[in-house]
Parts: C-alpha cells; structure tokens; sequence
C-alpha cells in the first residue's frame, strides 16, 4: 500500500493505510442509509479490475459511464477501471443518444456501464453504430447485464498478480480519463487528463482549504460527478478520510443536508443562489418583529467585510443578528458546515458577503476542466479573501494575463491536450500556458478578477464592448429574475431574454390580488420588471445598458436543454429556442 500518491487509485489504498474507514461511501435505499467500508470499496474495485480483464479489456481501453444520480458503484468502477491502466469517460445522463453515439465513438469506448434501465435502452439503441462490446448496469436487476452478474464475470481466475502488475506499470503522466465538455458551444471537446493533472488538484485544494474541526468528516455528494470539480472534489474527500453521503437527487438535497449534517460543501452559483432564495422567501413570510429582524440582519450581511474592515460597532451587531436569525441558517444546512467552496461559473458577491457574515464563509475558485480544475481560490487564513475576486493562484500554479486580457494559466495541473485533436491543442496551450478563453485582471496584492469569457464578449454595430457575465450577474440579483441572457452581438444595443423566478413573481401576484396568465406579455409585471431593469442598469455605462428585454414563457432547465449539467447557460441554445423574442426585440 502507498506512502505516496501518484496515482488515483492510490488514494483509497493510502485511505485504508493511514485512516480506514466504516463509512467511506454511503448510500439511502429504502430510506435507510447503508455504508461501505473503505476495505470493501477496494475488494470490490479488485473485483471490477479482474472482470474487465476477463473481458477483454486492456491498458489504454477506454470505459464509459453514464450515471443519473451519484452513488458508490461509480467511484468503485473508477478505481477498477484506473488500476489496470485503462480510462474512465464519464458522461451526463442529460445527453440525447446522438452525443451519446457521437463521444463513444469519438472515445473508441469497448465497455459502457449506465445507472438505470433508461440509460440501457437508450445506449442500446445506438451501441451497433460504436465500438461498444458490452454494455452492464451499476445496480443489480435480474439479468445477465446487472453489477452483480458483472462482477462475477472474473471470479473463476485469480487476476490478483495481473492486477498488482498493471497497478506497476501506471505511470502518473499517463492518461487517467477523457472528459468531454458539456458545450455551451459547440461540438464536445474531450479534455485528455492524466493521473498528476488530477493530483495536483487535490493536492492544491489540501494546502488551500481550512482543517475541518471535527473528528469525524462529513460531506454530501450531488453535483453530477463526470463534472472535474465533483470529480477532483472525491478524490480530495477520500484522500482527507471524509465518509462521503450520496445524495438521493437534487430535489432531496435539502432534506438530505439535514440528514447528513456536513462539514463543508463544495456548490455551484445557481445551487446556492435557489438556497438562498428559499431563505428569503421564508423570511419574507415572517410576521411584525421576526421579519424586521430577518431583513435587518439581511441588510447586515450584505455589507460585511472580513477582517474586522467594518469595526467594532458592526460586529456587535452581527453579532447580535448571528444569534438571532443566522443561527437559524446554519441549523437549516445542518449546523455543522464549516464553509462552502463555489466553483463552474461566477457567483454574485452579495452572497458571499451574506453567508460569510453568518459565519458559513464561502470561498470562491477559479478554474476549468483542461485545469483539473484547480487554478485559484480564496481563503479566509492569511488574509486571502477578497471579496469580488476567484482569489489568489494556488500552490504550484502560475497565472498570467496576457495582452489582450485573457488568463494564461502554468502548472501540472494543464491537460495533456484534447483528444484526436492536435490543431486545437496547440492553439490552446502554448509555450506550456493554457489560454482559458477568459478575460480577467491580476490585482497589486495578486487577486484574479474574471470580468468575462472571451468567446462570449460581443461588439454592437457601433462597435462598443459588451461583457454579458458582468451584466447578468448583476441582474440577477433581483428577486424577479431567476435567469438572464444578454444579447445583442452586431445589434445597435444590449438587450436580453428574461427567464422570471416564478415562485416569487407567482407569490408577488398573489400578494397584491393580481392574476397572471402569461408572464411574456403580462404588462404590469412587465413593468415591475422594468424597474428591476432600470435600477441595476444604472451601475453600468449608457452603452452597456439593457434597452429591453422580453420574458420567456417557460423555465430554463436541464432537462430541456437551456443550461448545463451544472446549470449554466447553453447561449446557442437559449437563443435557438427563443428565436422569436429575438427577433422581436430587434425588429420591432
């Protein structure tokens, strides 16, 4: 077993070396939690390694995997699959069979496993036009393609010694997995990781994250884990000991957090921006008192500073707020977390300052999946937050802003390059710098600050500037605004496609005896928006303002395509499937 980690699979072997557990991974089914020990996660990895050798499966093969929900099976397939030199493709359950033809072709995937009978059908459909051999499930049905019939495929030859060789033959440049960009543009791209890009990752999070104040480790897993940030983030939560609980969906999440009581998170924007609407929403239900007090500790939050910035005046005060609403806060999230780290898309520095006021610091990071995905983060020690930033380079990372602004970005963190695609590869990372389509700014003190994606800043026919990320962040904000998209590339002005937050404009309604039958051409909540508009326009220059705007009649989800697995926006399309309102906008 490893001193050392080199390699991914070293991680639960040096987990069961150093601090083994009862509950490394738990699972609910029946409603009742079941755990697996640390020991049993590697006898089982042993036994997926020994079944894919009997069938066939060689280093450098490549193994795909489509799961709904997170659960143990996977990272149990993962070190099978890693250990004998072969690769992990994961991909999201939310891709039609077309992209799911396309990246196992694309990948020359020989092995498919899929978390439900859904999955299976669908794979089927289309596995005659891949390379694909064998397609199993991860749960257990009775047929001949369920986990357990699967594991039993390489019980009758003891592949240990096989096994064990592989294992010493994995080097920590080689290949671990192919992860194809959820495309927000565009065809999918497959980044090509190897053991160290990964490591590294883990390693940096390690030096850049606080010690958790507690014996025993908690964390919940739910965001899609074929996503780098999930991904490094289990590593990184196997390697620190933390018994992991699989969250039953992202509909239960709330429930399971108060289950599962963990010690920190890791979320994305969208995730934290629904939490803390429903915190709001409760609060604006309070009566007299209890409701002066919510908003007052509200107003508090939004203006607090670290390192005692605000003197001591405002955090007696705070003070007095944490005891009496934000308390109430923590005990929702489960009363043990300790922070939360935000990564995959920029989030709002209200919400920072509020959660962090309330003593539940979120730090927020910076990178991509071609950066597995470390690159930078904040940290509440030695004076590294700094609101409004992604924070300071991590360990062993260099980041530079190149003349036209983009983040240049150094380190063993940088992929290997995309897959079957070397004209991209060179034109993405040259002289040893990944060009990471972002615009951003290095501070006198050594913050990033990312103003916008490069590919997404767009010109108007009068040749002024547009950053939509800075715009839409700042939108957001309103309670009547659940999503925005600016528009308006070529176009003589900004404008943008308005997706309302239909929980609140409904309970808006109801509150002043008003009926909504169609929010797109409703014109009193039209204008209510307007305001909304008027009054955050006035942050930005006449010529980035919003001129107008048209309201979507339906919500914006994964499921219908409008936002990636980890819920952001798919601008093509939005635009696609709202042509009309574009056009509307600007024909009119």
């Amino acid at each position: 077993m490893p001193n050392t980690i080199t390699r991914l699979f070293d991680i639960p072997y040096f987990q069961l070396k150093h601090n083994p557990l009862d509950k490394c991974f738990n699972y609910k089914k029946n409603n009742i939690w079941h755990a697996i020990s640390s020991k049993q996660y590697i006898n089982t990895a042993n036994k997926v390694s020994a079944s894919l050798l009997e069938l066939g499966i060689k280093p450098n093969d490549k193994v795909a995997v489509i799961t709904e929900n997170n659960n143990p099976n996977w990272h149990i397939l993962d070190i099978g699959v890693l250990q004998i030199g072969a690769q992990n493709i994961p991909l999201y359950a939310t891709l039609s069979e077309k992209d799911y033809e396309y990246i196992l072709n694309h990948s020359d995937s020989k092995c498919c496993f899929v978390s439900s009978i859904e999955i299976y059908n669908k794979v089927k459909s289309i596995a005659s036009k891949t390379k694909l051999k064998h397609i199993f499930l991860l749960e257990e049905l009775n047929s001949n393609y369920g986990w357990d019939t699967f594991l039993k495929i390489g019980q009758e030859k003891n592949y240990q010694s096989e096994i064990e060789n592989l294992k010493n033959n994995v080097k920590t440049e080689n290949l671990a997995t192919i992860i194809y960009t959820s495309g927000t543009t565009g065809t999918p791209k497959g980044v090509m990781l190897s053991h160290k890009n990964i490591i590294s990752a883990v390693f940096s999070a390690k030096n850049s994250l606080p010690d958790i104040n507690s014996e025993v480790i908690k964390i919940l897993s739910y965001l899609p884990v074929c996503h780098i940030f999930e991904r490094a983030s289990s590593y990184f939560n196997q390697y620190r000991s933390a018994e992991i609980y699989f969250a039953e969906s992202l509909e239960k999440i709330g429930d399971n957090i108060r289950e599962v009581k963990p010690n920190y998170l890791a979320v994305v924007p969208r995730l934290l921006e629904k939490i803390f609407d429903k915190i709001v929403d409760k609060g604006s239900n309070l009566k007299g008192i209890k409701k002066v007090l919510f908003f007052w500790a509200l107003q508090l939050g939004e203006i607090y500073e670290p390192y005692h910035k605000n003197g001591n005046w405002y955090h007696f005060k705070l003070k007095i707020a944490n005891k009496l609403i934000f308390s109430k806060w923590r005990k929702a999230l489960g009363n043990n977390l300790e922070f939360m780290v935000s990564g995959s898309a920029p989030l709002q520095p209200k919400l920072i300052r509020i959660f962090t006021a309330a003593k539940i610091p979120i730090f927020e990071g910076y990178g991509m999946t071609e950066s597995s995905p470390s690159g930078s983060i904040n940290d509440l020690r030695n004076f590294n937050l700094k609101i409004g930033t992604v924070g300071k380079p991590v360990k062993g990372v260099e980041i530079k802003i190149a003349n036209d602004g983009e983040i240049l970005m150094k380190g063993d963190n940088i992929m290997i390059g995309y897959y079957k695609n070397q004209e991209l590869t060179d034109k993405t990372i040259i002289d040893g710098y990944l060009h990471t389509g972002d615009i951003g700014e290095l501070d006198e003190e050594g913050f990033l600050k990312i103003t916008d994606r490069k590919k997404e800043i767009f010109k108007t026919s009068g040749g002024k500037y547009i950053a939509p990320a800075a715009l839409e962040s700042e939108f957001k904000q309103s309670r009547f605004i659940e999503q925005i998209m600016v528009i308006g590339e070529s176009q003589k002005m900004p404008a943008a496609l308005i997706q309302v937050n239909f929980d609140f404009v409904n309970e808006w309604a109801k509150r002043h005896n008003y009926k909504i039958n169609n929010v797109s051409t409703d014109k009193t909540l039209i204008n209510r928006i307007q305001k909304e508009i008027d009054f955050y326009n006035s942050n930005f220059g006449k010529w980035e303002q919003i001129k107008k705007f048209e309201i979507t009649p339906n919500e914006w989800t994964i499921d219908d395509g409008h936002l990636t697995p980890t819920m952001k926006m798919r601008r093509k399309v939005i635009l696609k499937k709202y042509n009309n309102l574009y056009h509307k906008i600007y024909n009119t």
